[in-house]
Order: structure tokens, then sequence, then C-alpha cells
């Protein structure tokens, strides 16, 4: 299996790149967002890879972050969605977009990717839903370990953390996740006190859950 790709960009169409890797070319297929943030033709370039493999063919697919690979692999899991429309999804609404949406049950952000109708959209949500927030957490977790790109002069600023009451690691990777999704560290740490208190035992999959409920928008 091949997880990632370092190498220099040679060339990049309009649906894949080419990775020139010690003098071997891989072609890899990304979205159209995570092309948009490639650097140009001659630079170095690193992605995680999915690697799909089928009776006639071999494809790679490109990601910036680990959370946007597993959503892909999650997503190509629902039935009707396929690489095209995975990269589709991810290409409109990033990572962070598809964990919120999935989380809070959104199925018409998701019917907004090129190819994607409204009951392919909710099936999305219904199977993944209690998928989002795990890979939220995970995002919590990469981000703190590595960064949030592979590639370095792509990198966003880090999200701002909100320290957490001590001995309580759910509400911390709760809050960590919440500040991924670009949440205030004020409100994010209103939400998960309040799920908390509710439920005090509750696990960091449960707390991101009930803190996104908090933060949707009302009416």
């Amino acid at each position: 299996m091949i997880g990632k790709i370092a190498g220099r960009l040679e060339y990049r169409a309009t649906d894949h790149v080419l990775i020139d890797v010690r003098g071997v070319g891989y072609i890899v297929y990304v979205s159209d967002r995570v092309m948009a943030g490639l650097p140009r033709n001659g630079e170095a370039v690193a992605l995680f890879t999915d690697l799909l493999v089928r009776e006639d063919n071999l494809q790679l697919f490109g990601f910036t972050t680990l959370v946007e690979k597993e959503w892909h692999r999650l997503l190509m899991s629902v039935q009707g969605i396929g690489a095209k429309a995975s990269l589709a999804i991810l290409g409109t609404l990033g990572a962070d977009g598809v964990s919120r949406a999935i989380a809070l049950g959104d199925w018409n952000a998701i019917a907004k990717a090129r190819g994607v109708g409204p009951k392919t959209a909710q099936r999305v949500t219904i199977e993944l839903k209690d998928k989002a927030p795990g890979v939220m957490a995970m995002g919590g977790s990469v981000a703190e370990a590595m960064g949030d790109s592979v590639i370095d002069d792509a990198a966003p600023e880090p999200a701002r953390r909100v320290a957490a009451p001590k001995g309580n690691p759910a509400s911390a990777e709760a809050l960590s996740a919440l500040g991924n999704l670009g949440y205030a560290p004020g409100e994010a740490a209103s939400a998960v006190a309040e799920a908390a208190g509710a439920a005090p035992e509750a696990d960091t999959a449960s707390l991101i859950r009930a803190a996104l409920k908090l933060l949707a928008p009302k009416g």
C-alpha cells in the first residue's frame, strides 16, 4: 500500500497531477480543493495517498491531511459514492466541512457536490453520522502530532487551543476537534462544558456530537 508520496510536481491536469519521486512518476488524482492548494510545477510536494485496486487499473488519490484521506475511505464505503463523487464532496466542502455536515445530518451541504443527488447525500449522512465525531477527534490528535498539512508551504496556522479541565481527556479532545473546525475558543468551551455537564461520563465522540448540536444555528 502506498500511503504517502513526496517528490517534485511535474505537471497538473484537470483532475490529477504527476509527481516525480526520484525518477519515477506517479499519477495522483486529487480534488479541486487540493489542486488549488498545490505548489507550482517544479516545486516540492507531498501528499497522503490512498490506492484503489481494480482488476484492470490501479489509481492513487492524494490528500493534504490524514482526516481528508479517512473521509475519502469512509465516503467510498457508502453505496452510490465512488472515487469521483468522494473527491467532489471533499472538493466542495473540505474535510472540516464534511465532518460538520455529516455530524449535523446536513445532507443539503453534501448534495451541493457535483454529481451527488439528494438521495445519495441523505444516505451518506445517515450511514456515516456515527463516524463523524471519531474522525473529528482524530483530526485533533493528528494536528498536534504533525501539523495540519504535509505540505509545509501551505500549512495553515494552528487552531487556537482552549485549556480543558484536568482529568477530563474527553473534553480536551472535543475542544481540540471543535477548534480545528474553526469554532471560537469561547463558544467551543461553553458548548463542551454544557455537554459534559449534562453527561459527565460521555466519551469524546458523544461530547463532540452534543456540542455541535448546541452550536448549530437556531431557527
